[in-house]
């Protein structure tokens, strides 16, 4: 005992010294940016005002004493009893009080990063770390009652939410009634969003097909508002926010519901969820999947089967890679979160788990098949065979990945992912793992050999399958294509959690001083990427004192949105130019299409083809069978008015983000516009640009791509 004991305060004291050190880091870079921010503001004293000079000097002396306080905290406790003591004096007159104390501590760093244009200034990573190392401290305190100051589970708790926190408002940045494209896909994405529910929009026969780049799963999701009529591009905005933070709190309560009885657990457990499966992220449908498997599993076979059924085809439905993931994921869990008898698994469990895994696969595989065969009964009247169309997804799956490169770079750090996949994937998940292997290795979560291969098995299979979308071209930018590893690795969690984790955690304070590393790490990597990016876009008065403050030589570098009325005047120039043209010939809108959905631009008829980012898509596949059509329409002058991003042509490589991308869109599609067509007017504020018919008498052959020039 007194050897552990040993042990155990060796440990203490080396983590001690690390959290000492790296809190020190924190503090020397938060001064560094601090600096920064103040140096140049006037000439009091070299470059500093008055002003910033001495809320300056009194941060340094500010980080100085938090810093040897800390100390204190580490190795000299005693010395603080007294302030300890008045603490918690202090909380416990409080009452329920300390509670509207936490929910202030929780929610100031958001208002003040992201509704404030203090979140301009302040975008320094290690101001923001510093600022959240004393909101989560300060939470912990308050959420804690009793004598205690504060202890393990209160600052796992403080981590948890403000994680939470910051990756809720984070979703919601982009909620405004700007009309302007907020991304380089974002306004088009809400067009996709509104066929399946706004068709009735545009001014375009109801009885011709409109193809969008987008699948099924997130077409209903994404326009279910426009249900409704007369919703405002606001609405959409927020709707779209909350799909990418609802489904997994849903996912949560769903899987965890074997803890709803202590209900403050239970809706940490969903915020867990949240945080964890937020780093991909992941598109909402699949979240949707995972959430009816998770409602699934253990559920009574006459609702289980169905549902797992109907899930395999709707994910199928979604993106044809995710076919048989709901079918593995109920076999994992089934499987690997079985009670043992004997160290085997019953023959319930093999019945169960065979039954429903087989009927995901079979949804997902002949889904599809099947529907097309109900509808085609239904629309002709004859009998069709369905049966062979399920084979259609497994070719789309082998055929898709030979169509457009795969860059295997961006598996390592590169321009368009400063990390790159490998390494972003190990932060992201490492934490989680090494829990998981120390719960397996001592013993506290037992699993026989088949519920082993049950669980590795498949992550190895969703592992791989991730790697390789992730280096096609487009992709490689986070984690999202690694989403079924991300869930499965989830579902892994979930089961150990059931297992033994659930009685580890309550034990927290015996555990060794890494396991509670990683713990922490588990909460804190999720929340770093939200918090250094929440800030205002909304354009404000003191705009000549941020230029200043950030040191920047013009107000366009810090990103603001444009203010409303100037925002109207460039979308009057755009009105007045659809309306003088529209006679002329078809107005192309090959970007900005929510200024359509939203009524900004108004009795003009729509022409679905050759949205951006199904010209994107063709481009990386070098399709030169599309593009014939497009150029001969370019050639002909089909369109009076062609409405898109800024055309640039600058070739690049593998040195700039998105470099292959860029060059396929310059090859295919800007060089021959820019040949056909001229520019009229260029809003490089919103990312607009009009182009009308080049009248010169120019040859583009050379223009078109070389590919294509072979083709002929």
């Amino acid at each position: 005992m007194v050897k552990l004991n040993k042990e155990r305060n060796t440990g203490d004291q080396i983590a001690s010294i690390l959290l000492l050190a790296i809190f020190g880091y924190i503090l020397i870079r938060a001064c560094i940016e601090f600096y920064e921010i103040a140096w140049g503001t006037g000439i009091w004293w070299g470059e500093f005002s008055l002003k910033w000079g001495a809320v300056f000097f009194v941060f340094i002396v500010f980080c100085v004493l938090s810093w040897i306080a800390s100390g204190f905290v580490f190795w000299r406790q005693a010395t603080l009893s007294g302030w300890r003591k008045r603490i918690v004096a202090f909380r416990e007159k409080l009452g329920p009080f300390r509670w509207l104390v936490a929910i202030i501590l929780l929610g100031f760093p958001v208002w003040f990063l992201q509704y404030t244009p203090w979140g301009i200034v302040f975008s320094g990573l290690y101001f923001r770390l510093l600022l959240w190392v004393y909101v989560a401290l300060g939470l912990a305190i308050f959420l804690k009652f009793g004598k205690p100051l504060m202890s393990w589970l209160t600052i796992l708790v403080s981590l948890l939410l403000s994680s939470s926190v910051f990756s809720i408002a984070y979703s919601l940045i982009n909620v405004s009634d700007y009309p302007f494209s907020l991304g380089w896909s974002e306004g088009n994405r809400m067009w996709d969003y509104s066929m399946m529910f706004g068709r009735h929009l545009y001014d375009y026969p109801a009885d011709q097909k409109v193809y969008v780049l987008i699948d099924i799963g997130r077409q209903f999701i994404g326009g279910f508002p426009f249900i409704f009529p007369g919703i405002s591009i606001r609405v959409e905005r927020l709707w779209v926010g909350l799909t990418t933070i609802i489904p997994y709190l849903l996912l949560g309560f769903a899987v965890f519901r074997t803890d709803f009885k202590d209900k403050k657990l239970w809706i940490l457990l969903a915020f867990f969820t949240f945080i964890i499966l937020k780093q991909g992220p992941i598109h909402p449908p699949l979240v949707i999947c995972a959430f009816a498997v998770a409602l699934v599993w253990r559920g009574a076979l006459w609702f289980a089967i169905p549902l797992i059924f109907i899930t395999g085809y709707f994910a199928e439905a979604s993106r044809f890679t995710w076919v048989f993931a709901p079918g593995i994921w109920i076999v994992m869990l089934e499987f690997s979160g079985a009670i043992l008898q004997n160290g085997q698994l019953q023959k319930t469990t093999w019945w169960r788990a065979s039954v429903l895994g087989i009927s995901g696969l079979v949804g997902g595989y002949y889904g599809p098949g099947l529907m097309n065969w109900v509808q085609l009964l239904y629309s002709s009247g004859e009998i069709v065979s369905w049966v062979s169309t399920g084979a259609v997804s497994i070719s789309s799956i082998t055929s898709s990945a030979s169509v457009q490169p795969l860059l295997w770079y961006r598996l390592f750090p590169n321009a368009t992912y400063g990390m790159g996949i490998l390494l972003a994937l190990l932060i992201a998940t490492a934490p989680m793992s090494a829990l998981l292997v120390y719960l397996f290795v001592t013993k506290k979560w037992k699993l026989n050999t088949l519920q082993k291969l049950t669980l590795v098995l498949p992550l190895f299979a969703f592992l791989i399958v991730g790697l390789i979308i992730s280096t096609k071209i487009g992709g490689g930018g986070d984690l999202h294509n690694l989403d079924m590893f991300l869930i499965g690795l989830f579902f892994t969690t979930v089961i150990a959690w059931e297992n033994g984790g659930r009685q580890w955690l309550s034990q927290i304070d015996a555990s060794p001083v890494w396991i509670k590393g990683a713990l922490l790490l588990l909460l804190v990597i999720p929340g770093i990427q939200p918090l250094s990016a929440l800030r205002t876009f909304n354009n404000t008065e003191n705009i000549n004192q941020l230029v200043k403050l950030k040191d920047v030589s013009d107000k366009k570098f810090l990103d603001l949105l444009l203010p409303q009325e100037r925002a109207e005047e460039i979308l009057e120039v755009i009105r007045r130019e659809v309306d003088l043209r529209k006679s002329q010939g078809e107005i192309l809108f090959i970007d900005q299409r929510q200024l359509l959905t939203f009524g900004y631009i108004e009795d003009v008829a729509f022409v679905p083809e050759y949205e951006k980012k199904i010209l994107m898509n063709e481009a990386m596949s070098a399709r030169a069978g599309y593009f014939t059509q497009f150029y001969s329409d370019l050639e002909s002058h089909r369109f009076s008015l062609i409405i898109t991003e800024p055309l640039r042509a600058p070739v690049k490589d593998r040195n700039f983000q998105f470099g292959e991308e860029n060059n396929a869109w310059v090859e295919w599609v800007v060089q021959p516009m820019q040949c056909y067509y001229e520019e009229i007017e260029t809003f490089k504020s919103v990312q607009v640009q009009l182009l009308i018919p080049n009248q010169a008498d120019v040859d583009c052959a050379s223009k078109l791509p070389v590919t294509l020039i072979l083709q002929d």
